[in-house]
């Protein structure tokens, strides 16, 4: 660790170091982050491009008082090591250590939890709303992404910002990335500002301005006003959108300038209402690997420092993702009307072969969830074949399109969820634990999931010849290695399948459960207990014929789901057997994610934590039938 980040225990630190230290301490916040990063793995390349950013408003702001809202969470790690938790960096996403984003109840000092993108601009001005109701005083900033623009929200928090005229400081850090490249026109306008080779002169201008401020008031209204004529001649006022929307647009600035940054913020600190700082910043920032491959160390698993590659395991199974991937480009050649749709997201979810493969029947709509949504409704309502890929837990941000845009009106979108379950070390934002409770309710919609890589395959083909709304979620991480069939089976609506029989249970096993619980039967078959097991497949519509029959045949089942117990597949068989006058004539157990949210910790803890390995589910299942009545 560097002498001068080794003596800061928190913001107050930071504020006593001379600015001639001030490089050295960035220097050596970089130097840390690689060091730590690259041996435990962690969000990357976002927080080393905000490095000068974090210092700068360290410096000039008391977060114990005043509130900084980090957009999305990714680039907070430099907050963190400022905020008087360097120590435990090391423990960064993992059990029982530093949560990855920032967490109020972690310190005093994160002001808002943040996980999805787009919610800073909101929160803040919220803030802002309540700091002025109470009548207190304190400053609020909202440090928000490029990519993160492209999400409506932050649209919507802009638009009321504007016209609230509350006094807010937003800082754009504009790396031209989010985790994908950025798309959409928002990003073409902000490229055109920076790029525009007649910026470059008046960059310098407005720079060179900006640090002559002696005080602020009158002296910089005159100053801004010549900056803003200065503007309208020669490029037509590159921050006109913003503007337009009720802010008072600054920059674009060097975000790696640190006198540039502290001189700027701290003249526009005091300004009253609301005010858009454009800052430039590099991702992956002092670190060439990451500066090159952006993209690739967004959140990286641990990797060799010196040469920037990641450090492989073994060769294992092929990921569901992988599986997913290839699966498309397959069914994009047998189906020519099949489009596919991601938002921000075509590495993570595995659509990188398709986009090179169908070009024209692609496309990456940005951190827009809703809008996604509805794209896909729009064209199947037209006779397209859309599937949209999306992560079970940012499917959440359109519930309103999927209830009323899709299976209101009963369209043909089929809906890919991966990272459906625990996702690990990213922690209660990012677990798909919620998909089948708010999918299942839904009239119309079909809800599936598969026991295996080669059923994924199956599920999509399945879901593509189905007329109306459907899902498939699937898992986070490698599949279990089964042979991959060649051609392509229907999966009849609704149907089961019936791995083993039993005597004495029945094990009702959803998508990633269904190898836990032929596992499970496994030691429970050495303990003397016989237990049969069927993968569900189907959360919605049920195989009732399979209930009906497991009813008659066992007097105790159990249903196991890597999702939440309310509302999930549980429930389901609970409705339908409490519907049907079976629930008094069996006992049931169900097995899955408690309510309570899930903290943040490897997917093997996670499981262990809950109970859903093969050893806890067959030791929990013995105690519950040797404690049931016969």
């Amino acid at each position: 660790m560097g002498e001068i980040l080794g003596r800061i225990s928190g913001p107050d630190d930071v504020k006593r170091l001379s600015e001639k230290d001030l490089p050295a301490l960035a220097a050596e916040i970089r130097e840390e982050m690689i060091r730590v990063i690259a041996s435990i793995g962690g969000h990357f390349g976002g927080g080393l491009g905000v490095v000068e950013l974090t210092i700068a408003l360290h410096r000039l702001f008391d977060t114990s008082r005043d509130r900084i809202v980090w957009d999305v969470g990714h680039q907070a790690y430099p907050h963190k090591m400022l905020t008087g938790r360097l120590e435990n960096l090391k423990t960064i996403r993992q059990w029982k250590g530093l949560a990855g984003f920032p967490k109020p109840d972690e310190s005093e000092h994160d002001a808002f939890s943040a996980g999805h993108a787009g919610t800073s601009i909101s929160a803040a001005l919220g803030m802002a709303e309540a700091r002025d109701l109470k009548g207190d005083k304190y400053h609020v900033i909202a440090v928000v992404g490029d990519g993160s623009l492209t999400a409506g929200m932050a649209m919507e928090a802009l638009n009321q910002a504007g016209a609230r005229k509350k006094n807010l400081l937003v800082i754009l850090n504009d790396n031209e990335m989010s985790i994908s490249e950025n798309v959409g026109a928002l990003s073409d306008y902000l490229a055109r500002i920076t790029s525009d080779p007649r910026w470059e002169g008046l960059r310098r201008r407005t720079e060179g301005l900006m640090k002559e401020i002696p005080v602020i008031g009158e002296p910089m209204a005159r100053v801004a006003q010549v900056a803003h004529e200065s503007m309208v001649g020669i490029l037509s006022k590159p921050g006109v959108w913003f503007e337009e929307m009720g802010f008072r647009y600054v920059g674009p600035i060097d975000g790696h300038d640190l006198p540039l940054l502290l001189k700027t913020i701290g003249n526009l600190k005091e300004q009253p209402g609301p005010i858009l700082l454009h800052v430039l910043t590099v991702k992956g920032k002092g670190y060439g690997p990451a500066e090159k491959n952006p993209v690739a160390f967004h959140g990286v698993t641990p990797f060799d420092i010196e040469t920037g590659e990641i450090k492989k395991k073994a060769p294992g199974a092929p990921t569901y993702t992988k599986i997913f991937g290839q699966t498309m480009v397959e069914l994009g050649q047998r189906f020519p009307d099949l489009f596919a749709i991601t938002a921000a997201m075509p590495e993570g979810t595995g659509l990188v072969d398709f986009r090179k493969m169908f070009p024209d029947r692609f496309v990456d709509v940005g951190i827009a969830e809703q809008h996604a949504v509805t794209l896909a409704g729009g064209m199947a309502s037209q006779g397209i074949r859309p599937v949209a890929a999306i992560y079970s837990t940012f499917l959440q941000r359109a519930y309103d399109q999927l209830v009323h845009d899709i299976c209101l009106q009963n369209l043909h979108v089929v809906f890919a969820l991966d990272r459906g379950g625990l996702v690990g070390e990213d922690g209660p934002t990012h677990h798909g634990v919620f998909d089948i409770a708010y999918l299942r309710h839904i009239p119309n919609m079909v809800v599936m999931a598969p026991k295996d890589e080669n059923e994924l395959r199956h599920m999509l083909y399945s879901a593509i010849l189905h007329d109306g709304p459907i899902a498939v979620r699937y898992p986070r991480g490698e599949g279990l290695g089964v042979p991959i069939d060649k051609e392509f089976r229907q999966i009849p609506l609704g149907t089961s399948e019936s791995l083993q029989e039993g005597r004495d249970i029945c094990l009702l096993a959803y998508g990633s459960m269904v190898s836990v619980a032929m596992e499970a039967a496994s030691i429970l078959r050495e303990e003397g207990i016989d237990a049969g097991v069927v993968n569900m497949r189907f959360a919605k519509p049920l195989d009732t014929a399979m209930l009906t029959s497991v009813v008659a045949r066992y007097s105790h089942i159990v249903t196991l789901e890597e999702g939440v117990l309310k509302g999930g597949v549980g429930s389901a068989v609970l409705e339908w057997l409490a519907l049907s006058d079976h629930l008094g004539r069996v006992h049931v157990r169900m097995i899955g994610v408690p309510d309570q949210y899930i903290d943040h910790g490897s997917p093997k803890i996670l499981r262990s934590y809950l109970g859903l390995t093969p050893p806890d589910v067959a030791k929990t299942l013995k105690e519950w039938l040797q404690a049931s009545p016969v």
